[in-house]
């Protein structure tokens, strides 16, 4: 099967595209599996990020309030000895305003963070997250990929979330019926020889179920 891969400019049906963060609360109405923030990322950032060696982007996965993301992704920076300046400062305030929007718009009171930098086919199959709702964001490389699928399969149609760009995607566990039949993937990886930088996000009802 061939599959087609564009970025997305209108996106799929039933994936809001919003032009300010705001607009984002298309995501809570019936009928919307998934919400995209169509923006581009700095470019003096983007320039930084792309030249950092794997060892020096953050990475981490921790489960926190949202109040503490700041100081949460202020240390996975230190960890990783990643360079101090406007864009690291960049890259934590950007990311800190994400989970805390998402943490707003779900009503939730804590938040699981995920930073990594993947180089692997790591979720390379289509698929729906066992969650209630997630947000993701490439910082770094291909954005997330997604389509329509009536039957379960791969997507006809694929498309490609800019990078920079956030998505909000309903899970499993959203309270909707009958599922909207939207899948997404991490883009196959194997033989590029890139690294992406992925921020997620997930909503937590109660942190010790996490542990």
């Amino acid at each position: 099967m061939t599959l087609v891969r564009e970025t997305v400019r209108h996106a799929a049906i039933g994936v809001a595209v919003a032009d300010r963060p705001d607009d984002l609360t298309a995501f809570l109405k019936p009928g919307c599996a998934a919400a995209i923030w169509r923006r581009r990322p700095e470019p003096g950032f983007q320039s930084w990020v792309d030249a950092l060696g794997p060892a020096n982007l953050p990475q981490g996965r921790i489960v926190l309030r949202p109040d503490n993301v700041h100081q949460a992704l202020s240390q996975l920076c230190k960890c990783a000895d990643t360079p101090e300046g406007v864009e690291q400062d960049w890259l934590i305030d950007d990311a800190t305003a994400l989970a805390r929007l998402f943490a707003d718009l779900m009503s939730a009171r804590y938040l699981r963070l995920r930073l990594q930098a993947v180089t692997t086919n790591a979720c390379r199959k289509f698929h729906i997250d066992a969650i209630k709702a997630r947000l993701v964001c490439t910082y770094r490389g291909v954005g997330t990929q997604y389509g329509m699928s009536t039957d379960g399969h791969d997507p006809k149609r694929v498309f490609t979330v800019p990078t920079g760009a956030p998505i909000l995607l309903r899970g499993t566990l959203w309270p909707s019926s009958p599922p909207s039949g939207l899948l997404h993937r991490s883009p196959p990886m194997e033989g590029t020889g890139e690294t992406r930088l992925v921020f997620v996000v997930d909503a937590v009802d109660d942190p010790e179920d996490e542990a």
